[in-house]
């Protein structure tokens, strides 16, 4: 389809890592494997998981964020200027030992030295584009895939929430001055990416929900903040990030976090609905729906007429089959406050957001994004 605002069937990001990259990155990390080596096995990696995605029948494909530890890395790995250490696949993996599934997790260890945004680090100095993650990855996706490739890039929302202000003030006067320049180096990413041809950038926006969470509420302002100020900052610098770009689908991801099939908030859409669908100009709201912690699809109704809303309904986190017909009934008590063709149907979030990966396996991973396809085929043929 070559209007991608409007394709049935998406792909949140990231799938799950498979055994062969692991052990090469285990290697690389400690040493035993060069860089070149590594990246041949990756981009190996990558072509595979490509070919599935086109094989299932998906109208849009990623490289599976198979170059990140974690998805924040999209600008993390990017940007220069934070008070930032080195990551490896055993120290995220560590992260989350003792995972179960769909319980909340509580990250242990925000504060710690570490890659920025996955982490709450201060800056040195101001921040300046090092590299562009996402266009490297594009670049190589791009020659590999039939179907049209999309990137993942982390919003400004997540990076402002991740950000020490506290410890950066000699830099940054003010968190409105951080986000004008995170805003500007994002939109620079983004020029970059359309240049290069890609026409379908995901916002990942896990943040929002934030708003919504009891806990999250609290934490902001024991640090001192307001969280209505937060949010107000970020519904502008999401919509000056993606400001000017004709021809290119812009799509925007909430989630209510992912990690080794937990999750990290809790509450509905209904207290932010109104002002997040009005006030972000995207073109696709992929939004989280697979659980009763997202509530019912009642703050659909302030969905401006145009936009078009793919439903999360298919879970990442277990690898329990959902069934045709049970999401198709869903797709359709949707369709009573958004048309049915401006809806759209996609898992609730990616497979693997962190390197650790959900506690499924590749097998679940395919019949879950088959199940996506065989869903979108039954309802809009």
């Amino acid at each position: 389809m070559d209007d991608l605002r409007k394709i049935r069937t998406d792909v949140i990001g990231s799938l799950l890592r498979p055994s062969a990259w692991k052990e090469a990155r285990v290697r690389f990390d400690q040493g035993t494997m060069d860089a070149e080596a590594f990246r041949r096995i990756e981009d190996d990696e990558i072509r595979k998981v490509v070919r599935l995605q086109e094989e299932i029948g998906l109208d849009v494909v990623t490289d599976g964020e198979m170059r990140r530890l974690n998805f924040q890395d999209s600008f993390g790995m990017s940007v220069e200027g934070f008070d930032a250490g080195r990551e490896s696949l055993e120290l995220h993996e560590r992260r989350s030992e003792g995972a179960s599934p769909l319980r909340r997790w509580d990250i242990p260890d925000l504060e710690a030295q570490g890659t920025p945004v996955s982490h709450r680090r201060p800056v040195r100095e101001r921040l300046r584009l090092g590299r562009n993650v996402p266009l490297e990855e594009y670049r190589f996706v791009s020659r590999v895939a039939k179907k049209p490739a999309k990137v993942t890039l982390i919003g400004p929302d997540r990076i402002g929430q991740r950000f020490d202000h506290r410890a950066s003030t000699a830099v940054y006067a003010s968190v409105d001055a951080f986000m004008d320049d995170v805003v500007a180096l994002e939109r620079e990413m983004i020029g970059r990416l359309v240049d290069a041809g890609c026409r379908y950038v995901q916002i990942d926006a896990p943040g929002y929900t934030a708003y919504v969470d009891p806990p999250s509420l609290a934490a902001m302002r024991r640090r001192g903040e307001d969280p209505m100020d937060n949010f107000e900052r970020s519904l502008k610098a999401d919509a000056r990030v993606i400001d000017g770009f004709p021809g290119v689908t812009f799509g925007i991801h909430l989630c209510r976090g992912n990690q080794r099939s937990m999750w990290h908030r809790e509450g509905t859409y209904d207290a932010i609905a109104e002002r997040l669908f009005s006030e972000l100009p995207h073109d696709r709201f992929l939004l989280e729906y697979d659980s009763p912690r997202a509530g019912n699809f009642e703050p659909l109704r302030f969905v401006p007429k145009g936009k078009l809303v793919v439903l999360g309904l298919v879970s990442t986190k277990v690898p329990q089959l959902e069934s045709v017909e049970d999401l198709a009934r869903r797709i359709d008590e949707a369709s009573k406050l958004v048309p049915l063709d401006h809806l759209a149907i996609s898992p609730q979030c990616g497979f693997g957001s962190d390197v650790a990966g959900n506690l499924i396996g590749e097998d679940d991973q395919k019949r879950k994004l088959e199940l996506v396809v065989q869903t979108a085929r039954r309802v809009w043929g």
